[in-house]
């Protein structure tokens, strides 16, 4: 009786774990944010264990059924399409409700696309904050507001088609100098990183065709 949270990789599929590969290996099932994605990377592994579809449309309907077959005995593990459950990606609900009925459960360490963006960025990353992705539309100016009072190393997710309009946005409420680091496609073929200031990644960006998954990374306010 245990739900494993186990994290896959953000693009390089050397990035799995010894141990992650140990755990998909022994569980009853597996819990895929996608089954296709998963499936790829399963075989890619050698693995052969059944699985289940559990994602940001099907949680609320299958927690029921999921933590019914926990308190039973089986064992499953969550995976995301990459990277660590539950960050920006569906999980929070399922751990919570086991927690609730006293079911264990055991993260395992592993990729998650915001830290190497952090580091990699050259800004301070002894106080920082993870604010995942912007509202759409409301609460977004209000959110951008607070925000641009806020002291610590900020770091947002962002889509390709939505870059260049956030960017923007962040330099109208944080100021053109603020300076900033976006990584796009993390660990993957075509990796790239580009440092400055939100108006020096702004015209970068400008004159590129953006693909991938993004990672912002903006500096704190100055005290």
């Amino acid at each position: 009786m245990k739900l494993y949270l186990v994290p896959t990789p953000i693009g390089n599929l050397e990035d799995i774990t010894l141990r992650a590969i140990n755990v998909l290996k022994s569980v009853d099932v597996v819990l895929a944010e996608d089954t296709r994605t998963s499936g790829h990377l399963l075989k890619h592994l050698g693995i052969g264990k059944p699985m289940q579809s559990y994602h940001i449309h099907n949680e609320h309907q299958t927690i029921a059924r999921l933590t019914e077959r926990l308190l039973k005995g089986e064992t499953m593990a969550l995976i995301s399409d990459a990277g660590t459950p539950a960050i920006s990606d569906p999980g929070f609900l399922l751990v919570r409700e086991c927690i609730k009925l006293g079911i264990a459960v055991e993260c395992l360490p592993g990729p998650t696309a915001f830290v190497p963006a952090l580091v990699n960025s050259g800004l301070p990353a002894d106080r920082f904050t993870f604010e995942g992705f912007l509202p759409h539309k409301k609460g977004r100016q209000t959110r951008l507001k607070e925000l641009a009072e806020e002291n610590r190393t900020m770091i947002f997710y962002e889509s390709p088609h939505r870059l260049l309009k956030s960017l923007a946005q962040l330099a109208e409420y944080f100021g053109e100098d603020r300076q900033a680091s976006v990584s796009r496609e993390l660990t993957k073929l075509y990796e790239e990183n580009v440092r400055g200031t939100l108006t020096e990644i702004i015209t970068y960006f400008a004159e590129k065709t953006v693909k991938g998954e993004i990672v912002i990374v903006v500096a704190g306010k100055k005290s």
